[in-house]
């Protein structure tokens, strides 16, 4: 199996992360094919890879080895159903959406190399945490040659299928319930008197030993808390924890196949 040209029908968010993971990583393909109808999306794309190549519909990237379904779940059946007769035998389909299983993936497309993962925002920099299930119909040599291409991006292990939505809200989305409290506690630092550089320095070095200290330490998570007297916001811990609780679960149960 080759990897030598990929297609994106998706030119969003993540066709824009994984096509910075590969230039980071300096991956070279003969040809990059994106389809995306936003053009707000595709200008985006092009500013991290100005050589892919824009196709006026999903049918026009079908002869690339690889092809990367990076559209919203509920776009996920429509779009396979429209390349189902153009994409080529020794193709490789990989959907990165959770909710559509390998099953439903395979009830549209009669090729066996079919492929689902859950990408991580932070493949931008090589360092993602993205897991994979391959179908079982696959000769596992092509396995390893498309592990090989996908661990360029950080860290790609097989898991079950059944496994992929919980990585999904507690992995892939894990992020975007901490960022905007970091940017907060910095606008805090830089209120009471450190400047933007200081900031953001005592927000990364602590949350990062923070994380090795609650992890590493051998403590509990209780003992680890209990290590620091004054909690601010501790009134409010069980109003967070019932949010995060709330959202994330019902989030998970809509995305769950």
């Amino acid at each position: 199996m080759k990897t030598n040209t990929l297609g994106f029908i998706g030119g969003g968010r993540i066709a824009r992360i994984f096509l910075q993971g590969f230039k980071n990583k300096s991956v070279k393909f003969d040809s990059v094919k994106v389809f995306e109808p936003n053009m707000e999306a595709l200008n985006a794309l092009q500013q991290v890879y100005p050589d892919a190549i824009i196709t006026e519909s999903a049918e026009f990237l079908t002869t690339q080895q690889v092809i990367f379904i990076a559209v919203h779940p509920s776009e996920v059946m429509e779009i396979l159903r429209e390349i189902s007769d153009s994409v080529q035998e020794n193709a490789v389909v990989v959907s990165l959406a959770p909710k559509i299983t390998l099953e439903k993936m395979a009830s549209v497309l009669s090729i066996k190399n079919l492929v689902r993962m859950i990408p991580n925002a932070t493949s931008f920099i090589n360092e993602g945490f993205n897991p994979v299930v391959f179908n079982s119909g696959m000769d596992r040599d092509d396995v390893k040659v498309l592990t090989k291409l996908f661990k360029s991006l950080g860290k790609t292990f097989e898991t079950n299928e059944n496994k992929l939505e919980s990585y999904a809200v507690v992995s892939a989305m894990l992020p975007t319930y901490f960022w905007f409290q970091w940017l907060e506690i910095e606008r805090i630092a830089i209120e009471t008197g450190l400047s933007v550089k200081e900031a953001r320095k005592v927000v990364k070095s602590t949350m990062k030993r923070a994380i090795k200290l609650y992890y590493n330490s051998g403590l509990t998570p209780s003992e680890a808390m209990d290590l620091i007297p004054v909690k601010p916001i501790g009134d409010s811990e069980t109003e967070i924890t019932n949010i995060l609780d709330t959202r994330i679960m019902n989030l998970y149960s809509k995305i769950k196949p």
